[in-house]
């Protein structure tokens, strides 16, 4: 099929998708995967913005010791609610949206394979989220255990605990249909021509990431599916007094959490690599190296998990395994740094919005590695352990990690989606604010967690109080940053200057939804002398 043709197809499938149905039934109903992107997108900001307030309540709380202003099981609640609203609600719905919207043109293929299977696997989150949401005006409150859920303090929570188990069940259904989806579309519906190793880097991230997804959710299915039997039928699991092992459950859970963590960041990898092309104006450098490298990354997720539980009283031999193995993922992971810097190096660099969040997210993903290859040492780790180190570590994996590479997607991708141009001013002031704030609000927690703060805990020694307070400011400053990116987006999505054929101007004339594999080029070819 010629790209017209798609064009075509295209065309006839919205008008035939948004003919009968108008209103709210067209979003219930549909089965367009432009509208299903939107919508995860949409949906994905919602609960950023759920979760990061849920987030100001803690560093509110944390501003100066003492307690003040909520009782410390509520403050445990926020902590739990606001990591699975993070992890389950904004970055992995905002990563499936971004795939809805950009696999089917990338690959082109019409739309995603199954189209119906689509539409449920987004609205199933609504579902699971009021699930999880509602849990907070239960007798008891919310679960206070963590995201992790750690048996036996988890079943303490009463009532509720058996909705959140439920919901994550949702969430996992909808992430499971999501990445059969991708892989089929991906496999079968590829333009003639357009072999694996031709596809943009954006596809082949998600590739891996849906093999992953579809490895390891079932796993944590288990998981709290035991967790409740273990409290409503009298099963014993992980109860010591029926010779269970409640260990046995941060087995079971890490080795889900810690591919997780990389179903999180891979698609994010994939953004900067179709980023940071286009405003270097050169092909990818090292394509070929990238792709086995996200494949490494991949594979070695799978034999790390217990590099989170050096504390329990393992094996000498058990340690040294994950503390090696934990190290070995620096490897593909430097290569795809190394690959990005040389893609810009000696590039015709310009420095709009998506590129300068492209270039922080190098930088500063970068140092959530480093903190990461100090938590992989075993003897260090059972000082870091459990101390805000490690809350430093993950988040600056996780905010100027995959955070900042959506926001960097959106904005490189708004102009093609929507037809207008957004206020490159308005984006440059919302990227300098949050890159500023974000190093005030995480940096910090670095040396408190080298000073000997535990993490999950509302009030602390004044020893570390100043750190606390330039924290929370940052956190605040951050927070209430993003109003700017959600006005953004707004005043693009309703009007502003008409995006041309080619956004990003590019004096090598190479388009700025230009693939990731090289182009054919002459450039090793001597010309004639004349």
């Amino acid at each position: 099929m010629s790209t017209a043709e798609h064009h075509v197809a295209d065309h006839a499938h919205d008008d035939h998708d948004h003919g009968p149905a108008k209103g709210i039934m067209r979003w219930l109903t549909t089965t367009n995967h432009k509208d299903i992107g939107t919508m995860y997108l949409v949906f994905a900001l919602i609960m950023f913005l759920t979760g990061g307030t849920m987030a100001l309540v803690i560093r509110a709380e944390l501003f100066q010791p003492g307690l003040q202003l909520v009782e410390p099981a509520f403050f445990n609640q926020m902590t739990t609610m606001h990591a699975l609203i993070m992890v389950f609600g904004a970055v992995m719905p905002a990563t499936v949206g971004l795939a809805n919207w950009m696999i089917p043109m990338m690959v082109g293929a019409p739309d995603m394979a199954l189209p119906r299977m689509n539409n449920w696997s987004f609205w199933i989150l609504p579902v699971a989220f009021t699930l999880l949401l509602s849990t907070l005006l239960m007798p008891g409150g919310a679960p206070a255990a963590g995201w992790t859920m750690y048996p036996p303090l988890v079943q303490q929570t009463g009532d509720a605990f058996p909705f959140m188990v439920f919901s994550i069940h949702l969430m996992g259904a909808s992430s499971i249909m999501g990445a059969i989806n991708i892989i089929v579309t991906i496999m079968n519906m590829r333009a003639p021509g357009m072999t694996l190793l031709k596809m943009p880097l954006f596809v082949w991230t998600w590739l891996i990431t849906a093999y992953l997804l579809i490895a390891v959710m079932p796993v944590l299915a288990g998981g709290v599916t035991m967790l409740l039997t273990d409290q409503y039928f009298g099963t014993t699991f992980f109860r010591a007094d029926g010779g269970g092992d409640p260990v046995m459950f941060q087995h079971i859970f890490w080795f889900f959490g810690h591919p997780e963590v990389y179903i999180m960041i891979l698609p994010a990898f994939g953004i900067i690599s179709e980023i940071i092309p286009t405003f270097s104006r050169k092909p990818l450098f090292g394509y070929e190296s990238m792709v086995y490298a996200t494949a490494s990354i991949a594979f070695l997720s799978f034999i790390v998990w217990a590099h989170h539980m050096f504390t329990v009283g393992m094996p000498l031999a058990g340690e040294l395994f994950f503390m090696f193995s934990t190290m070995l993922i620096a490897v593909p992971t430097g290569v795809k740094v190394f690959n990005w810097i040389s893609t810009m190096w000696r590039g015709a660099m310009t420095f709009e919005t998506p590129m300068l969040f492209s270039i922080a997210f190098v930088i500063l993903f970068t140092i959530g590695g480093f903190s990461g290859l100090m938590l992989a040492i075993a003897p260090a780790d059972f000082q870091y352990h459990d101390s805000y180190f490690v809350v430093a570590h993950f988040h600056y994996v996780l905010v100027p990690g995959a955070v900042f590479a959506i926001m960097a997607g959106v904005y490189y991708w708004l102009p093609k989606w929507t037809g207008h141009m957004y206020s490159e001013k308005l984006g440059k002031l919302h990227f300098w604010i949050s890159t500023i704030s974000v190093n005030v609000l995480f940096f910090p927690q670095h040396f408190l967690g080298l000073a000997g703060m535990p993490r999950r805990i509302p009030d602390y020694n004044t020893q570390f109080a100043d750190f606390n307070m330039i924290s929370s400011i940052g956190a605040f400053v951050f927070g209430f940053s993003q109003l700017l990116f959600v006005y953004i987006i707004w005043r693009c999505v309703k009007g502003g200057e008409p995006a041309t054929a080619e956004v990003w101007e590019s004096p090598a004339g190479l388009e700025w939804t230009v693939p990731s594999p090289a182009p054919y080029h002459t450039f090793d070819v001597a010309p004639e002398v004349k």
